[in-house]
């Protein structure tokens, strides 16, 4: 989703892009893909969207806001079909409004076609640029939109044939559903950046299947986890049958591994790892490397809990609650203005002050961008009486931009990349700081850093992003 514009700069913590959900042959496949997109709410909470087809009729629902805002029991029963893809958004590209939402729904010599994507293509200002001069007339902002300006172009060579050159013209970073009147496709970039599962539906006659983000989008509408799409891999479902396309050279997956330290649920697996477990590794791998003498380990909830957790249990310090989250109030990254986000870090955390008063804390922290919000929570700890404030945090310092769908922002904005750890200590007022090792990260995984993208941390970018967008960004 590209903008001319660079994307989203104001964010003071890493956000993602969108979560996608089809379904493949289930009479309710609206309401399944609902409660689908209803578990990945977390990766977007701007707007969502559900298109579905009967096998002929093709028909959307889309709007602002979160999934049980947008749809309600007649919305979704006005969405026949046994056919649906969903999507939730976060804009880390394009503008955040209602011609931005998706799927993207378009009609071409007779043939219906949506497309819902979580990522972002490196190349597609050079793209875009190509297909207008050859008359293309774009109607949002993404660059989503590009897939369905390809695969217009070569739809004439049939389907198949249409994937295989849209997408290897296509570079960065895609999990991404498409919908025809009669077929369900889900792609995954070569790289294999973001993640998409495939689950088997237990319900209706026992044919059905589901494709999502996160298992956790399984597991709420009781699907079995059958496998990850494998990165490049182009699965069509069509005909009560399935079959893949693999139009890359094989190669080495580079998964994106703030999707473990960050963005997914703690009940999903994903690359095959359990979120959960390893955000604990994560903490007990901190305990071996900095260790801190210190009254109790407490978290910022809820990013923080889980290596709150194993580095308590590692250290044998004991883990508190030293701040109550408001939980009516939405997850702060998210939301798209400075004014806005500003507002909800006053008011999400609360220090319990008789508690604090006089203590020596070590904070768990998921990671550190641009240092505004963790610096007004350690003043907050401060006033509440505290006498020391350590922080731990479960990844390396993001120095780097990225071009994959995660926002961060541009590299001069990125408080590692201008700062040494001791001068973000002063900067955040800590008495220390601790960093989890790049090697420590890996481990806590149990893969090996060949398996990932690492480019927020070593400036190793797998895929080369295009120079001319990115400008701003490279620092």
């Amino acid at each position: 989703m590209v903008e001319r514009e660079s994307a989203r700069q104001i964010s003071g913590r890493p956000t993602h892009e969108c979560g996608v959900c089809g379904i493949y042959n289930h009479p309710d496949s609206a309401k399944l893909a609902y409660f689908g997109l209803y578990a990945l709410q977390h990766r977007g909470q701007e707007s969502a969207g559900i298109v579905t087809s009967d096998g002929t009729r093709v028909t959307m629902h889309k709007n602002m806001g979160l999934v049980p805002e947008v749809f309600s029991e007649q919305t979704i029963s006005r969405l026949q079909g046994h056919l649906s893809i969903g999507h939730v958004r976060y804009s880390t590209t394009g503008a955040s409004n209602i011609t931005n939402t998706q799927p993207l729904l378009v009609n071409h010599k007779g043939v219906t076609l949506a497309v819902a994507h979580n990522g972002n293509f490196v190349n597609s200002i050079a793209l875009r640029s190509s297909l207008e001069e050859q008359g293309s007339i774009f109607q949002t902002t993404m660059d989503s939109e590009v897939v369905l300006h390809l695969m217009a172009r070569s739809a004439h060579l049939g389907l198949e044939e249409a994937l295989r050159r849209t997408f290897t013209a296509i570079k960065g970073a895609y999990s991404l559903l498409l919908l025809t009147q009669d077929t369900l496709v889900a792609v995954r970039d070569p790289d294999g950046f973001r993640p998409l599962c495939l689950g088997k539906l237990k319900n209706g006659d026992g044919n059905g299947w589901i494709v999502a983000s996160e298992t956790c989008a399984l597991d709420l509408i009781g699907a079995d986890y059958v496998r990850d799409i494998a990165p490049g891999e182009i699965l069509i479902c069509k005909d009560g049958a399935m079959s893949s396309l693999f139009p890359w050279p094989s190669q080495n997956s580079h998964f994106c591994i703030f999707e473990q330290v960050y963005f997914a649920r703690p009940d999903s697996e994903i690359f095959g790892i359990n979120v959960y477990q390893a955000r604990k590794r994560m903490g007990e791998i901190l305990a071996e490397e900095a260790k801190i003498d210190a009254d109790f380990v407490m978290p910022f909830p809820d990013s923080g809990n889980y290596a709150a957790l194993g580095y308590s249990q590692a250290s044998g310090i004991p883990l508190e609650m030293g701040v109550i989250r408001n939980h009516y109030v939405g997850r702060t990254f998210i939301q798209p203005t400075q004014s806005m986000r500003d507002f909800n870090v006053k008011v999400k955390l609360n220090p319990v002050r008789s508690f604090l008063r006089g203590k020596r804390l070590i904070i768990v922290e998921d990671s550190i961008i641009r240092g505004t919000t963790g610096k007004s929570r350690v003043r907050a700890l401060r006033e509440a009486g505290a006498k020391e404030v350590h922080m731990v945090v479960s990844c390396p310092p993001t120095r780097h931009a990225c071009y994959y769908g995660i926002d961060f922002p541009s590299a001069g904005q990125l408080i590692a990349n201008n700062k040494s750890v001791e001068e973000i200590a002063a900067y955040l007022g800590l008495d220390s700081l601790h960093y989890l090792s790049l090697e420590g990260l890996v481990r806590a995984t149990g893969m090996t850093a060949d398996d990932f993208c690492l480019a927020c941390f070593d400036g190793r970018y797998p895929v080369e992003p295009d120079r001319t967008f990115h400008k701003d960004a490279l620092g």
